[in-house]
Parts: C-alpha cells; sequence; structure tokens
C-alpha cells in the first residue's frame, strides 16, 4: 500500500529535533524519523521512502533541526545518536 501524505516539513526547521520528530510522526505514523547530527554519511544512491531523518547542529545547545526533513533518507552507518520514533 501506497501511503499519501506530506513529505517535507520545512516549517520544523529551528524547533528542538525531539519535538520536530514527534511532529513526523504525529503527522505520519506510518514512518520511522530518525533524529541525526549534521554530517551523518548517507548511503548513496538510495531511498526509502519509509523514513524521515530529522538532521540537528550538535553545536546547538537546544539540538534545533538545522534542514528540512523530507521523507527518503537511508543511513549507511549507526550514527552516535538515533531515536527511532516508529517502535
Amino acid at each position: 500500500m501506497v501511503s499519501v501524505g506530506k513529505t517535507s516539513w520545512p516549517e520544523l526547521v529551528g524547533m528542538p529535533a525531539a519535538q520536530a520528530a514527534m511532529t513526523i510522526f504525529g503527522e505520519r505514523p506510518d514512518l520511522g524519523v530518525l533524529v541525526l547530527p549534521v554530517g551523518t554519511t548517507l548511503s548513496s544512491p538510495g531511498f526509502d521512502s519509509a523514513r524521515v531523518c530529522v538532521f540537528f547542529d550538535a553545536r546547538d545547545k537546544l539540538g534545533r533541526v538545522a534542514a528540512t526533513p523530507t521523507v527518503g533518507c537511508v543511513v549507511e552507518e549507526s550514527p552516535s545518536f538515533t531515536s527511532d520514533f516508529s517502535t
């Protein structure tokens, strides 16, 4: 079954990453949401239509979202900080 719904969240840029992840999961519970520091290596080419990565600025003490969360990220290796809100 193909899910039809929102695929990006530009309005979350600047929001604390954990809050942004919960917002995404609340709107699209069919997606896995990963919270990752900016600079995490992603697989290329690759697209995972069941996952959204929320990249945060690790230098920001509030851990604010640094880029528009968009459906389709594929993580190459386990980052040091990951929250998967789909489980």
